[in-house]
């Protein structure tokens, strides 16, 4: 298949979409199929095989994320050349509408993956006075009822789409990450890159730094959860909008940790592998790729309940929920003094495949053949409704023409 991505968010510029993208992309190519990534143009972006960018502004309140102005003809030049079969978007913005117009210029099926729950992040555009919830909901609809298929990543993010009154076919396919072979030396380097003793019980943050992450709560609750266990130490990983301010309030609090900034994409499993307990307290996860990469890695976790999580904990000796900032401390502390005496090497193989990037790839690519092959059947309707049109209106037009003879 000829495919063509169109997405406002790509590396490199890091979140858990440019990250679901790239893989997508890997697998698919992998798979022998063709894969033409459309996206914004970024600063910071070298020129990559396959990869079209187009002028773009930073978004409101997001300066390290983008929106395009122009490049809609050229979109369909380049989907043209390279005969697309499919369009799949992996946004409702700027390149969203672009892939809309390539798809419906060019009769080819649009899918949309739907990867951000909109509903979490309103108030951080302009305080929540510009967008509100109840026009996520409409534009969601609007959007997502004029494709051929969608994929969420989790029911949660499925079962929201239908309340907002989406009645387009929906398939759930989480995103799926790169099973990493674990290394002793990894975990050795790393340490010692960052100051760390091999005694050292590592707490992990590894996200993108803003807002709706939450860094904040596992900042707060480091020092009683290090007030009983002595050894703990907290590292950061990860660039973003509120870095500075999260350093400034560590400073101010006069708390040993240690921020890292941003880590390039091929350096996160060595993190992953250093660490001791990875934590996260964002309630705004609809796939929570961090999570998928720390159980890749073997890595267990401590983060905020949600139904997505409760489906995809491999066993219970992977971590732990909890279900507000008041019970954080005391879930962590619970999980690391059981995981003292718990061993982390058996896990189910099968259910670690359905984790993989490998699987999700499959997954996706047979959805893109049954989308396609509806999607054909229909036109093929059309176009038999249109001649059966034509020779029913050519009998009648016989029949009256025979009457009148008579």
């Amino acid at each position: 298949m000829n495919i063509g991505f169109f997405t406002d968010t790509y590396f490199p510029q890091v979140s858990g979409v440019s990250t679901s993208v790239k893989l997508l992309r890997d697998e698919l190519v992998r798979q022998g199929h063709n894969v033409i990534i459309f996206t914004t143009t970024d600063p910071a972006a070298k020129p990559e095989i396959g990869v079209v960018r187009l002028p773009s502004i930073p978004f409101i309140n997001y300066d390290d994320r983008r929106i395009a102005y122009s490049g809609f003809d050229r979109c369909l030049k380049i989907a043209r050349q390279n005969e697309l079969d499919i369009v799949h978007t992996h946004t409702e913005f700027s390149l969203g509408m672009a892939g809309k117009y390539v798809a419906s210029r060019m009769k080819i099926p649009n899918v949309h993956t739907y990867h951000t729950m909109y509903e979490n992040y309103t108030h951080y555009i302009l305080q929540g006075h510009l967008i509100h919830a109840s026009h996520v909901r409409y534009l969601s609809k609007l959007y997502c009822n004029q494709t051929q298929g969608i994929i969420t990543p989790s029911k949660l993010t499925h079962d929201t789409l239908r309340n907002y009154g989406i009645s387009e076919k929906i398939e759930i396919i989480p995103t799926g990450v790169k099973m990493p072979p674990y290394s002793d030396e990894n975990r050795v380097q790393v340490r010692e890159e960052l100051g760390l003793a091999p005694s050292d019980i590592v707490l992990l943050s590894l996200s993108r730094v803003s807002k709706e992450k939450k860094i904040d709560e596992v900042i707060a609750a480091f020092p009683e959860i290090k007030e009983k266990v002595p050894n703990a130490r907290l590292v950061i990983a990860g660039d973003g909008p509120i870095l500075d301010d999260l350093k400034q309030i560590s400073k101010e609090r006069n708390l040993d940790i240690i921020f890292v900034g941003g880590v390039e994409h091929d350096q996160v499993d060595r993190y992953y592998q250093m660490a001791d307990l990875y934590i996260n307290a964002s309630d705004s996860e609809s796939q929570g790729l961090t999570y998928l990469e720390a159980f890749a890695n073997r890595l267990p976790i401590i983060a905020r309940r949600n139904p997505y999580l409760e489906s995809i904990m491999p066993n219970e000796n992977f971590g732990a929920l909890f279900d507000d900032e008041n019970t954080l401390v005391e879930t962590a502390l619970d999980f690391l003094q059981k995981k003292e005496t718990q061993t982390l090497q058996v896990i189910d193989q099968k259910q670690l495949r359905k984790l993989s990037s490998e699987y999700f790839g499959e997954c996706v690519a047979g959805f893109y053949q049954e989308v396609i092959d509806e999607h054909t059947s229909s036109l093929d309707l059309t176009k038999f409704d249109k001649m059966y049109m034509k020779v029913k209106d050519a009998i009648r037009e016989m029949m009256v023409g025979g009457m009148l003879d008579d």
